[in-house]
């Protein structure tokens, strides 16, 4: 389902056989769906980040400078927050929070409420060069950004301090994210690894071991039990995600390889009671992959 604007026109397009295509490029026909609705778009150019913010609403971010709160359910954009001077780069928010935080190219860093004005309500300035990295504590009371200055900065949501600020030479951190209910946040880098931060200090607690290639996105699952990372690739080298152990082993897991080129983003799936255990990856190759996580195989 796609994001709409609250003005978009509404199409509705019936479509009587749907298929599902799989790895392997086969295609399997599964009999008739339900209409499939399409919106007129929630940006004026390149969308660059989106997540989730509560069960019907997800918050995406643009080349427009612009950020938009859209229901998947209607498709109707219902806010757009204005503040940011060049394209936001990344996008987050709070489980069952009501603010919304967006990073820019402009180095800045932009608090919104959800149910407040279209300004921000609070600003994060202190990167010297683009922000790439953005993750929120649980409650929302400290924000973790990370940039290509090589640097780490924690922020008091409330007030808008800095509360630290840590630089490691070549770290141009590409993604963070918070693990559930700890006080780490994951943090994958150009410099082809994955470290886990301390917030309490933000200090360096654990470093895995190097990848061959660019570390561009990373997840936590929802038990906060293991990490996921993404490669760059090309011409078939690289390209994999990892599953990597958050436990006290923090051993690699696993690797997930199909991708010809970049993985640019990798998720975990909620679990679910029926659900096994899985993961997506999505590639410069024009794909998408949902992996078994514990067997590694492709559905």
């Amino acid at each position: 389902v796609l994001v709409g604007r609250a003005m978009g026109k509404l199409q509705s397009k019936i479509s009587f056989h749907t298929a599902k295509y799989r790895a392997d490029g086969s295609v399997e026909e599964t009999g008739p769906v339900r209409a499939v609705q399409q919106h007129g778009p929630a940006h004026t150019d390149a969308v660059t980040s989106v997540a989730a913010l509560k069960p019907d609403l997800c918050v995406s971010g643009g080349r427009d400078k612009s950020v938009a709160v859209c229901s998947w359910r209607s498709g109707a954009a219902l806010r757009r927050f204005i503040g940011h001077e060049r394209e936001v780069t990344k996008v987050t928010s709070a489980p069952d929070s009501n603010r919304v935080f967006s990073a820019s190219r402009d180095k800045t860093v932009m608090m919104w409420e959800l149910h407040g004005t279209s300004g921000p309500s609070q600003h994060f300035p202190g990167h010297d060069l683009v922000v790439t990295g953005l993750a929120v504590s649980p409650d929302a009371s400290q924000l973790c950004t990370g940039s290509r200055d090589n640097t780490m900065c924690k922020w008091d949501t409330e007030t808008g301090e800095c509360l630290g600020r840590a630089a490691i030479s070549r770290n141009l951190v590409t993604h963070l994210c918070w693990v559930p209910g700890e006080p780490y946040v994951i943090q994958t880098s150009e410099d082809k690894t994955i470290r886990i931060w301390d917030s309490r200090e933000l200090q360096v607690a654990h470093t895995f071991p190097a990848k061959q290639h660019i570390q561009t996105c990373c997840d936590v699952s929802q038990d906060g039990r293991y990490c996921l990372s993404s490669s760059s690739g090309s011409a078939g080298e690289g390209g994999e995600a990892t599953l990597w152990d958050l436990r006290q082993t923090r051993n690699r897991v696993r690797e997930y390889k199909g991708h010809f080129q970049t993985t640019t983003s990798c998720v975990f799936f909620p679990r679910g009671p029926a659900l096994a255990p899985s993961i997506a990856t999505s590639s410069y190759d024009s794909t998408v992959k949902v992996w078994d996580q514990h067997s590694g195989g492709r559905g």
